[in-house]
């Protein structure tokens, strides 16, 4: 917190000191390159892109600032999400959204704080483990939305926890993609719809740089293996 502008302070225990739902989601251990991992979790519009051209989402994702996105799912639900904090081991979002849709009579605002801690362990293969935690705190404006979110919160929190699960997982997927077929995750990022040219080209960067540490990585085994076997001899 200390790292943080007073009005970033006010603004994040303003909701995680009377939250209306807090939960705090299943600890995932992935396998993943710790540069792919950060860049897609500082550019998760990145995610919505790809999700885009698989016909798996109706998100839309709009990048307003370096560190600020708009977000809307289609129907009826809008958000603006601010990275406020981020290094390798900590990220904090903060979002401001409503819902206007045909369930209500009159739009339910509601703002969030997300804490995403994760560490890395290396293998001695050179492969990472990421792991990481979310902990969400949500607070609804409206007396009524709040008091149906505790009511449903374990509908909720259930949900919440299923599609970071399975966010996780295809994290995990794309980054062994970028790992052993970079030439097509590449063709893949370079068509990425809700993405600007230039974040294009640094996801192009970072499939690359996984590309050339595999090479080198299989080089050094290479390597090792033929020295084993010339000590052998």
């Amino acid at each position: 917190m200390n790292r943080l502008t007073p009005a970033a302070q006010q603004r994040i225990t303003g909701i995680t000191n009377s939250p209306t739902i807090y939960r705090q989601l299943p600890t995932q251990a992935i396998a993943c390159d710790r540069d792919f991992f950060l860049f897609i979790t500082r550019n998760p519009e990145i995610l919505v892109g790809m999700w885009d051209v698989m016909g798996v989402t109706q998100v839309t994702t709009t990048r307003t600032g370096p560190y600020q996105l708009d977000a809307s799912d289609g129907s009826g639900t809008t958000c603006r999400v601010d990275l406020v904090y981020g290094d390798p081991h900590l990220h904090i979002f903060v979002a401001d959204g409503s819902y206007d849709g045909r369930m209500v009579a009159r739009p339910i605002k509601g703002s969030g704080v997300f804490v995403f801690r994760s560490t890395y362990a290396k293998s001695a293969s050179g492969e990472t483990t990421v792991t990481g935690t979310l902990d969400c705190f949500v607070q609804f404006d409206n007396l009524g939305a709040d008091l149906v979110a505790r009511t449903l919160s374990g509908f909720i929190g259930r949900s919440a926890d299923a599609n970071f699960i399975e966010t996780a997982r295809f994290v995990s997927q794309i980054s062994e993609a970028s790992r052993v077929n970079p030439h097509a995750m590449i063709n893949f990022a370079e068509r990425l719809p809700q993405v600007s040219p230039a974040k294009r080209r640094q996801f192009v960067e970072v499939i690359t740089s996984i590309s050339r540490r595999e090479t080198a990585r299989e080089t050094a085994r290479i390597s090792a293996a033929r020295t084993v076997a010339d000590d052998r001899r």
